[in-house]
């Protein structure tokens, strides 16, 4: 929604309101205004024009300003009469001051123009506030270098010549797949499979393994909390096969895993209702380590040692680590777990690669995900017979650019960053910060576990009388970036009785100064949009944003 200058005249670029039906109802724009606001806004419209009462965007601007300077007057003030986050200082807000120079994006600015693009005075920037790195996380220049470098300096196959352009690339490819290993403490370089991303190293899993392993009566556990790449390609291989899928079920009161009670309230997994979905009938385990959705970090030591105290004994357990992998150390081996999938996008890392980490032994046992070149030991027209992990799995021209650049992401992390237990540390705190701001705020409900539960940096919410996608349009209008729609995770939304979410999720580049204006501009579009009449009603026909 735009506002002009010129007196007389106050322009709304909204659709119409066939517009707004037409997208709502199969198509990809991504939009979906409330028409009550539409027709309000129509109506104001024509009343302005026709009164010739001019409204300037600088006293709508003073109005809402005003309006929420009165609420925090009147909820955020503490006995003192103090508001307790002016105050607030994070223990190492050097972290995020240190590295932001390294993410020009993130110093960038979203540019609005008005009618008049020759006038400089009509120009509005708004800083970019990057609260979606759960989607995907933003790229440091070192990174961002890397790939330039290969590509004009060493763009080459791997594997496949003897000249020096190829050799340097396949150095450099490999190079990549030891620091991914000794990242999460592999046991062997040869445990790290290259993938596209999670999604493709989950959906290798479910077939390489699944397909060859499960049969009529075997069962697969899964949580109603899962991420849809870690739900359909287990409910296709158990129709296939025969296979039963259960779940885990979410806890609708503390928002988590429903586990059950622990018995002996150790470490020992013995949870009663998880107990209860755990048999000898049991042939794989698949599971999220922390939620996209709700940020609960799942404890999955426990889970483990349930497993493989009741499940089969060959039973597998896969972790999904999108949302772990990139914010907290990892050890694959402590762990406990047999395949480990992580997207390196959301690691600083480029687009477009991921790895599959996986024991060896199960790696070698299982049959290859595509077939073609790299892949093979011997070709015959009668037969062919494969070459071992990793290379039984990488079919083809593998993702070469993308896998150098993921070694320069966990070296930046590693080093520039100062490693995995102080980026941890630092999101938790800013995390927790956020959600007790967004606390705060009328009208707003959060998700997940409550305040003084070890949860990541990630804040799900509702707004009273507001659509997600409606908020996340206008929000974006001041340069924030959230996410909006049902984040992939439709049954959670399902089972906590709500269609779609807003979601915004931290990374360590991320500052105190950021949240506060979130904060701010969050009120301000609230008290807006509440006014101008919502478009907060359920909507299921469409899907804004995944």
């Amino acid at each position: 929604f735009t506002l002009t200058s010129p007196p007389l005249r106050v322009q709304v670029q909204v659709p119409s309101a066939t517009q707004v039906q037409r997208r709502r109802h199969g198509s990809n724009n991504p939009f979906s205004f409330s028409e009550r606001w539409l027709q309000q806004q129509q109506q104001q419209q024509q009343f302005r024009w026709s009164t010739g009462i001019n409204v300037s965007a600088e006293s709508i601007a003073n109005d809402i300003q005003e309006g929420s300077d009165n609420d925090s007057d009147d909820n955020n003030n503490n006995s003192e009469g103090e508001e307790w986050w002016k105050s607030f200082q994070l223990k190492d807000a050097k972290l995020a001051e240190t590295v932001r120079k390294d993410f020009p994006i993130l110093t960038s600015t979203k540019h609005f123009e008005d009618d008049d693009t020759e006038n400089e005075t009509n120009d509005k920037r708004k800083e970019l506030i990057y609260f979606d790195s759960a989607a995907t996380s933003q790229k440091p220049t070192s990174v961002i270098t890397k790939l330039s470098t290969y590509y004009n300096t060493i763009n080459s196959n791997v594997h496949r010549g003897a000249h020096t352009l190829s050799q340097r690339a396949t150095a450099e490819y490999e190079a990549s797949r030891d620091s991914v290993a000794q990242f999460i403490n592999a046991n062997s370089r040869n445990e790290i499979v290259f993938t596209s991303g999670a999604t493709e190293a989950l959906n290798l899993v479910a077939a390489s393994y699944g397909r060859v392993h499960l049969k009529h009566g075997d069962e697969v556990l899964i949580s109603e909390l899962e991420h849809h790449s870690n739900i359909v390609p287990w409910q296709m291989v158990c129709e296939e096969v025969g296979a039963t899928l259960k779940y885990i079920p979410i806890d609708t009161e503390s928002q988590c895993w429903d586990l059950g009670e622990n018995d002996n309230d150790n470490d020992s997994g013995d949870f009663t209702k998880l107990n209860e979905l755990i048999t000898p009938n049991t042939k794989v385990v698949s599971l999220q380590h922390v939620s996209n959705v709700l940020a609960c970090i799942h404890p999955i030591e426990q889970i483990v040692a349930a497993v493989r105290k009741r499940a089969s004994a060959d039973c597998i357990i896969v972790l999904d680590a999108c949302q772990s992998i990139p914010h907290m150390p990892v050890d694959v081996q402590k762990l406990g777990v047999d395949f480990i999938a992580a997207s390196g996008h959301k690691m600083c890392a480029p687009t477009g690669i991921g790895f599959l980490w996986g024991k060896e032994k199960l790696l070698n046992s299982m049959h290859p995900y595509m077939g073609g070149g790299e892949m093979i030991d011997e070709v015959t027209m009668d037969a062919s017979t494969y070459a071992p992990a990793p290379a039984r799995f990488e079919a083809g021209t593998p993702q070469i650019a993308q896998a150098i650049g993921l070694g320069a992401a966990i070296e930046y992390l590693e080093t520039v960053a100062g490693g995995m237990e102080r980026i941890c540390k630092y999101e938790q705190e800013l995390g927790e910060y956020l959600m007790r701001r967004m606390s705060e705020v009328e009208g707003v409900t959060v998700l997940g576990p409550e305040l003084g539960v070890d949860r990541a940096a990630i804040v799900a919410f509702v707004c009273d009388g507001v659509h997600p996608s409606d908020l996340s349009t206008f929000l974006d209008m001041e340069g924030v970036a959230i996410r909006a729609g049902h984040h992939c995770c439709q049954p959670m939304h399902r089972a906590l009785g709500y269609s779609h979410s807003a979601r915004a999720s931290l990374y360590f580049y991320n500052t105190k100064e950021e949240v506060d204006s979130f904060i701010d501009i969050l009120k301000e579009t609230l008290e807006f949009l509440g006014g101008a009449g919502g478009g907060g009603g359920v909507d299921d026909d469409f899907v804004p944003f995944i």
